[in-house]
């Protein structure tokens, strides 16, 4: 692909997940994201054959960005607890968006979930993402096994209720207020 056609596809995606984030996937028409990507409604199904079809390529985005974020964090510490908190510190910088919109990730699976199981799976993707590092550090901090899944999922769930009711709310104070008790168990572990 020319790189005109690697910026239009990318602003394809980048317009689609701005949109699915602020107004749902349901609640984002294909005209919708034609519009905000400024391209012909005809050139985009050179791309995207459908929205679903844009949904994945929205998905293959957030696993890349949050792998490159898994790493940064990786490279910045070596000590595991260092890293789960770069985990909470991700929740509190995203505060303002997180009170507006909610979790990017979080949102998408629960509108999937509801009647778009087939699409959810692959949403599903960004979550064991988090899973499976955060067990990872959990077994790096001497749990093992299904104790450190266990914590892991404890951890992640946290994280997705505190962002679910700071939204609810729109009050990034209580987000904050969580993280820092969050930040306070993880220094318990």
């Amino acid at each position: 692909m020319s790189s005109k056609g690697e910026k239009t596809r990318s602003d394809i995606v980048n317009s689609a997940k701005a949109l699915f984030y602020e107004r749902g996937y349901d609640g984002t028409s294909f005209t919708d994201i034609v519009e905000a990507a400024g391209v012909y409604r005809g050139n985009i199904y050179h791309y995207f054959k459908s929205k679903d079809d844009i949904l994945g390529a929205v998905i293959v985005q957030h696993l890349d960005a949050y792998r490159a974020l898994i790493t940064a964090w990786e490279a910045n510490s070596p000590d595991p607890r260092d890293r789960l908190v770069a985990f909470v510190d991700m929740l509190a910088a995203q505060a303002p968006a997180l009170t507006r919109f909610g979790c990017p990730i979080g949102s998408l699976n629960t509108e999937l979930g509801k009647d778009r199981r087939d699409l959810q799976k692959a949403a599903r993707a960004l979550f064991d993402l988090f899973r499976d590092w955060l067990t990872a550090r959990m077994g790096e901090l001497g749990y093992a096994g299904e104790e450190a899944r266990a914590l892991a999922l404890h951890l992640l769930g946290r994280a997705q209720g505190i962002a679910v009711l700071g939204h609810v709310y729109q009050d990034q104070d209580l987000l904050q207020g969580e993280t820092d008790r969050l930040r306070d168990w993880l220094a318990g572990l």
